[in-house]
């Protein structure tokens, strides 16, 4: 198969992997999801919202970038937060370079710097996006890439806001540049190596994480555990409409009365914007069914933390 593939692209083809890295709520998802065209990684105004190794691939007619988004790296307070830690370290390994996010709007700190003695360590070539360059002036802007250029000798530095789409094609290009010679990595029409099951639960995740209070995010886990296609009436030519059942867990009762909310008027919104995405991503109707679940302190537990994904 792969003899195929090489023999139908031409041989400056590039593809290779990019592990995507920064302290939490830089902007590595919302980024990801820009240069990959399409939503494969969930968003949310959280810090920590990433919590597993998500693939996106971006496409080119020259080539293929593999991005591998991760978890942000942080000081960790549970099991959960060494594990997050642990992938974004096992992330490292087997890739081509890293990217490193620096949000133009905030200082460098000591978490930058500590991200940057571990990703050195890899001898690996390090790139800098200076992110969310939409919401600082020219002025600001300017003195944070010489901040940054001062930081470490980037291979390259690439300011860029994915939310207004400057310079998201031009970042791809300078990585896939810089990738190995290679035949397509994966399908030519794949956008990420995620489950369906996987993507369908984060969206729910990200659904349940909009305006909640500050320690419940960590708290909220989602596992799909039934999902099938529903028989179609006589004559219905559409697509069956595929019935989901998921479970989202947390740590207290208390936080099960948060997300489901006065009279489940807030898990009814959860159920109405996954759903929207979830039919987007499977291109037909869906019917789910949500309930909220105490998994008393999964994060610190790990036989939870396995059953859970972690």
């Amino acid at each position: 198969m792969s003899e195929l593939i090489s023999a139908d692209v031409s041989p400056d083809y590039r593809a290779g992997f990019v592990s995507i890295v920064g302290r939490p709520n830089t902007g590595k998802s919302t980024l990801t999801n820009a240069l990959v065209g399409t939503k494969v990684v969930i968003t949310a105004n959280q810090p920590e919202t990433t919590r597993r190794i998500v693939r996106g691939i971006v496409q080119r007619d020259n080539g293929q970038l593999i991005l591998v988004d991760t978890p942000g790296l942080h000081r960790p307070r549970t099991l959960l937060g060494e594990r997050l830690n642990d992938m974004v370290r096992d992330a490292l390994d087997g890739v081509d370079g890293i990217l490193m996010c620096l949000p133009a709007n905030e200082a460098i700190g000591p978490g930058d710097r500590f991200l940057l003695r571990e990703v050195k360590a890899t001898r690996l070539p390090i790139f800098a996006a200076v992110t969310k360059i939409d919401t600082v002036s020219r002025e600001q802007l300017a003195e944070k890439l010489i901040q940054v250029d001062q930081l470490h000798e980037f291979t390259e530095i690439i300011p860029v806001s994915a939310l207004a789409n400057e310079q998201v094609d031009l970042l791809a290009d300078v990585l896939l540049g810089h990738m190995p010679l290679s035949p397509p990595l994966y399908p030519k029409d794949a956008v990420t190596d995620e489950s369906t099951e996987s993507l369908i639960a984060e969206f729910i995740r990200e659904a349940a994480l909009e305006d909640v209070r500050e320690e419940l995010p960590h708290s909220i886990a989602v596992v799909v555990e039934e999902m099938f296609e529903r028989p179609r009436r006589k004559g219905d030519k559409r697509p069956p409409m595929m019935e989901i059942h998921a479970h989202i867990f947390v740590e207290r009762p208390s936080q099960k009365g948060i997300v489901i909310g006065r009279g489940g008027e807030r898990l009814k919104q959860v159920g109405q914007v996954s759903r929207r995405n979830i039919e987007r991503l499977l291109g037909r109707r869906v019917y789910l069914d949500l309930h909220v679940k105490v998994a008393k302190d999964w994060q610190r537990d790990p036989k939870q933390l396995g059953r859970l994904g972690f």
